[in-house]
């Protein structure tokens, strides 16, 4: 191995000693030059060597490194000398608080940037601790400024003024200068040190679209000169110091635009170590960035939630509830949604159900008892969002418990009352009614509300009642009916509706017939089997009505013209199904019951319904003074049906004895082929004796244990074995035996 101490070419022989002239190393002139406080001396010194190992290195047209003299001990141990050198004269610098050469020498000298950050108490926060340790020269060591903090420096350095050096204004001043120049230096060497590690250091390149990480060296980099002699390391924990510090330099001198630089790069900042910094600082826009990096949506929606309270204010997050409610959607977190679905919804009720009330119509397995939790939450938080989200729960996400139905209904009817507080409403709905009873319109009352009334709010929301009190069968109609007291004079569509569920069917018809003078609601009634609301008239409202969409589809199941379409609600028929034919018979009472008013219309019912009618039931309802004429068309069609049944049932009659005949005829040769076996004892004449002669054979007196008869040898016959396994023998009347089949 070659050695690395100063060879000498002149010797002188004494006596009893040898001498050598030794030429003066780059250390010792330094030292000897800053022991004499020649700094600027010592620093040209040391730039000339550098100069000088510089210009050994060469580099070739592509970038790459030829270093013929790479593994050059003596090279090696000039860099080690060159590194001593700056660290020495930068130490020295930094003693003097002159901050930018010193800044200059750490660069050039190599020095752990944690080392410098050591001295500022402010910046380091708790990033360094009693067991870390690194390398330096002991000479460096022993020169490094015994103070703990830069702003002892600066203090010690600062000349006495009276009273004393902390409390006199200039030197406050001074030190105030001084402290601010300590920090900017601290940041340009920190900020060199990460472009070296960017450009020295392990980069991500995307190639061919994917991403490989690629070593990169900068032949460009003049800065230093050692880097072509061997590469620096860069432990994680001097990434994590070097980028955590800049970030709150950057935040402190206010250089905005820096730290989002260094926040959208490849970074090891340490996130605890910064947030305070960026709080103090007003940096909530880097705050967020590292955040949103860091992937802790928590603190994130945290910090816009503070901006949108205007709690905190930021010109670079001009809407952060926009920012928070895109966010939420992306994630699809159910817990985090919620949370702030609720929190936004005091403060803004539609940005808040819009995060309660996702628009995507899939399949989802319901959960009846959460949605009750949260709508209860809702309710506390805003009483109108609660009722939307109600709406939310029934329309869109055709929720099937019964419960939600229930606070629906009470909704709608809740909503119903106020708008008949206001008296111009209900007078104007009582003038609806009256019109329509003088008119005798051939539609029904709900249409004729629905084309003669001017669209209104007040309107549509009858309507939506109307439709959900028809089309649900998940709401208690009893727990209904009570709500409905307090207008039962003007509601009497919506009472029928609801009586009708209940299976009050004669109540029902009877408002629809009396107060309403609605006979065609009331047919379609019996018809539907207690529905006042088909689906076609249901599909015309919401044609004709915007807004009812999707209460249709919802409730009814309809495809309107638009497209849109909903396999519906499961509506159950009224409580007591009694039929068609005995709601029929109800109405025609009804009918009747008022007199002559109604006889048109009865005697129309009855022609109309002749085939669901019974002749038995109509005629003795019907007055005697009624001509005959009114019924002509009944009891014509009456009359035909029963003569057309009994005509039909003779026919049916023949043509049964008919095949019954040709069934006997096929099998009757069979039978009589195949024959039977028929096995019994034989019986001791009266005196113990032997029967002298065969019995005659009859079919009432078989006398046996078992009787077979076989079948299934014809040929193309399907028959079964009939087996008679036991026979009990009676006696007729006249004392004779006969055998009964058990």
């Amino acid at each position: 191995m070659k050695s690395t101490f100063p060879r000498s070419s002149v010797l002188v022989l004494g006596s009893n000693s040898v001498q050598s002239l030794v030429p003066s190393t780059l250390i010792s002139q330094v030292e000897a030059l800053l022991e004499s406080h020649r700094i600027e001396d010592a620093t040209n010194l040391a730039e000339s060597q550098r100069k000088k190992l510089q210009g050994s290195i060469s580099i070739d047209e592509v970038g790459s490194i030829v270093q013929s003299l790479y593994n050059n001990i003596d090279n090696t141990y000039k860099a080690d000398e060159l590194r001593y050198v700056y660290q020495r004269i930068g130490f020295q610098c930094f003693a003097e608080t002159r901050f930018a050469e010193a800044a200059n020498c750490f660069f050039i000298g190599e020095l752990d940037p944690r080392l410098v950050i050591s001295y500022y108490l402010n910046l380091r926060g708790s990033m360094f601790t009693s067991d870390d340790s690194m390398d330096v020269f002991v000479g460096v060591a022993e020169h490094m400024p015994t103070e703990t903090s830069v702003e002892d420096i600066v203090r010690n350095y600062s000349p006495h003024i009276s009273p004393n050096t902390r409390t006199a204004p200039l030197t406050a001043e001074l030190r105030k200068i001084l402290v601010a120049e300590a920090n900017e230096r601290l940041e340009s060497f920190l900020t060199s040190w990460r472009e070296r590690r960017k450009a020295q250091g392990w980069i991500d390149h995307a190639v061919g679209g994917s991403a490989k990480q690629v070593k990169v060296v900068d032949p460009t980099l003049q800065a230093c000169p050692f880097c072509y002699l061997e590469t620096p390391s860069f432990t994680k924990l001097q990434r994590q110091v070097v980028d955590t510090v800049l970030v709150k330099l950057y935040a402190e001198l206010k250089k905005t635009q820096e730290l989002y630089n260094i926040l959208l790069e490849p970074h090891d900042i340490v996130v605890d170590e910064v947030e305070p910094v960026l709080k103090r600082n007003g940096q909530y826009n880097a705050l967020c960035m590292l955040y949103r990096k860091s992937g802790d949506d928590r603190k994130l929606l945290d910090v816009w939630s503070k901006l949108i309270d205007g709690e905190w204010t930021d010109e670079d997050i001009p809407d952060p509830l926009s920012n928070m409610v895109a966010l939420l959607n992306e994630k699809r977190d159910r817990t985090l949604t919620q949370h702030w679905g609720l929190w936004l919804t005091k403060r803004n009720s539609e940005r808040g159900l819009q995060l309660l009330m996702p628009k995507d119509t899939g399949k989802r397995r319901e959960r009846p008892d959460e949605d009750l939790a949260l709508l209860e939450a809702i309710k506390e938080a805003n009483a109108a969002a609660g009722m939307q989200y109600l709406e939310y729960l029934v329309l869109q996400r055709k929720s099937s418990s019964r419960q939600l139905h229930d606070m629906f209904a009470a909704s709608c009817i809740k909503r119903l009352s106020a708008v008949l507080a206001q008296e111009s409403v209900s007078k104007l709905w009582r003038a609806k009614a009256a019109s329509y009873a003088s008119n005798r319109t051939n539609t029904s009352f709900l249409s004729y509300f629905a084309s003669t009334t001017p669209d209104s709010p007040h309107k549509r929301i009858r309507l939506r009642t109307v439709l959900f009190l028809a089309g649900s069968g998940l709401y208690d109609p009893a727990i209904v009916r009570p709500l409905l007291f307090e207008h039962q004079k003007i509601l009497k569509l919506e009472l029928a509706i609801v009586d009708g569920k209940l299976g009050h069917h004669r109540e029902a018809l009877a408002t629809l017939v009396h107060d309403l003078h609605d006979s065609i609601s009331a047919e379609v009634y019996c018809t539907l089997g207690g529905d006042i609301v088909p689906p076609k008239m249901a599909q015309t409202l919401a044609e004709n009505n915007a807004g009812l969409e999707i209460w249709v589809t919802a409730f009814f199941g309809t495809k309107l013209k638009n497209g849109a379409a909903a396999a519906g609600m499961t509506r159950d028929k009224s409580g007591v199904d009694e039929g068609k034919t005995k709601l029929l018979k109800v109405l025609l009472e009804v009918y009747m019951s008022e007199g002559k008013d109604n006889a048109q219309r009865a005697a129309h019912l009855i022609n109309s319904q002749a085939m669901n009618l019974d002749m038995l039931d109509v005629i003795p309802v019907v007055p005697p003074q009624w001509p005959l004429s009114l019924m002509s068309s009944f009891l014509a069609r009456s009359f035909r049906r029963t003569v057309h049944a009994r005509h039909e049932g003779k026919i049916v009659k023949t043509l049964s004895s008919g095949q019954n005949l040709e069934v006997k005829d096929r099998t009757w040769l069979i039978l009589r082929e195949e024959g039977a076996i028929i096995e019994e004892p034989l019986e001791q004449g009266d005196g113990g004796g032997e029967a002298t002669g065969p019995e005659s054979f009859d079919e009432k007196l078989i006398n046996g244990e078992k009787f077979a008869l076989h079948l299934t040898d014809v040929p193309g016959a399907n028959y079964e074995d009939v087996h008679v396994e036991k026979v009990d023998r009676v006696q007729n009347r006249d004392g004779k035996q006969k055998s009964d089949l058990v």
